[in-house]
């Protein structure tokens, strides 16, 4: 009988798993990949068959949680038969991060193929300002998918903006009314050191969720939220509004003591933090010969011996891990 549950050596149940499905994206976000990219040769990107298999291993281990992650999901072909299939694993929560710039095609059906909630990226309401963050991006493209995602009926839809002192701090309330009146949560996000940069200093950029908190109180009351999300945001609610505004803080508020959740990056690599480079390579499992399910899991229930009790982000911009946002899946 697999076992149950995975323990890491700090006692955290770990029952969320972040899948990478592609390093690839339509759009080049400055915080997250350089404007010349290379992406990673199709041999060494694990097959949606592969990638299925680890949703399932990983399922049996106990894991109630899977979102899918890319660079952007939706452009990898053949998405959807991988959302069915994980769509009949009996998960709790089911959900993917997206751009959302192929909703208007893809949000009815990914909610049919068995996907519950979506977190869509939204840094600036402002068509010029969104065009400057995310290189290629048409912010009416992603607006049109919000909506379409609203009219396909998905148990929930959050915004999620990474904000950048300088860049789009001062969107911050129209941001807020856009959630409020979409009736969709908003969570804000300090920017994560990983990835070489050049485009602008992170040091200089980073707003902390406290200065955040600050702008919005000027104009909502924030009351913190009871229960639990199972991801890392810290939640308040508005006592007028159903809206959900949430706090990722890598920086200034980490989450480490309560982190239940690991990544597997596209060319199959099981990260067991967003922060620390600890990884074990599952490509290598998963083609190796003989491959064997009782293998797999027992390689990820080793892994966890790897997982660190906390991360150490630096606040003055340098560089601690060298791979870009694209590879890890966020």
């Amino acid at each position: 009988m697999p076992q149950s549950k995975l323990t890491d050596r700090f006692g955290r149940t770990v029952d969320y798993v972040r899948l990478s499905v592609t390093d690839r994206c339509d759009f080049r976000c400055v915080y997250c990949m350089a404007e010349d990219m290379t992406f990673l040769p199709r041999q060494q990107v694990l097959t949606l068959e592969e990638i299925a298999r680890v949703a399932r291993n990983f399922v049996d281990l106990g894991t109630e949680k899977i979102r899918l992650t890319g660079g952007e999901p939706l452009v990898r072909k053949d998405i959807l038969e991988l959302v069915r299939e994980i769509g009949t694993y009996g998960l709790r929560d089911f959900a993917m991060t997206t751009n959302g710039s192929q909703l208007t095609a893809m949000a009815e059906p990914l909610r049919k193929a068995g996907m519950h909630r979506l977190n869509i990226s939204l840094d600036s309401l402002d068509a010029e300002k969104f065009r400057n963050i995310t290189r290629t991006g048409n912010l009416g493209q992603v607006l049109d998918g919000i909506d379409a995602a609203r009219e396909a009926g998905f148990r929930g839809i959050k915004l999620n903006t990474v904000v950048m002192k300088g860049r789009n701090d001062e969107e911050v309330p129209e941001l807020i009314e856009f959630a409020r009146k979409k009736q969709v949560d908003i969570s804000f996000i300090e920017e994560m050191p990983l990835g070489e940069i050049s485009e602008h200093d992170r040091g200089l950029a980073l707003c902390t969720s406290k200065e955040v908190r600050d702008i919005i109180r000027q104009h909502h009351e924030l009351v913190p939220a009871t229960g639990d999300s199972g991801g890392p945001a810290r939640y308040y609610r508005m006592p007028d509004s159903p809206t959900r505004v949430g706090f990722i803080s890598p920086h200034s508020h980490n989450f480490c003591s309560t982190c239940n959740r690991v990544r597997v990056t596209v060319e199959g690599r099981l990260l067991l933090c967003l922060g620390n480079e600890h990884s074990v390579d599952l490509r290598r499992v998963l083609r190796g010969n003989p491959v064997t399910d009782d293998k797999l899991r027992q390689t990820i229930i080793n892994a966890m011996d790897l997982k660190p009790e906390r991360h150490h982000f630096s606040t003055n911009g340098d560089v601690q891990i060298l791979r870009f946002m694209n590879m890890t899946g966020g």
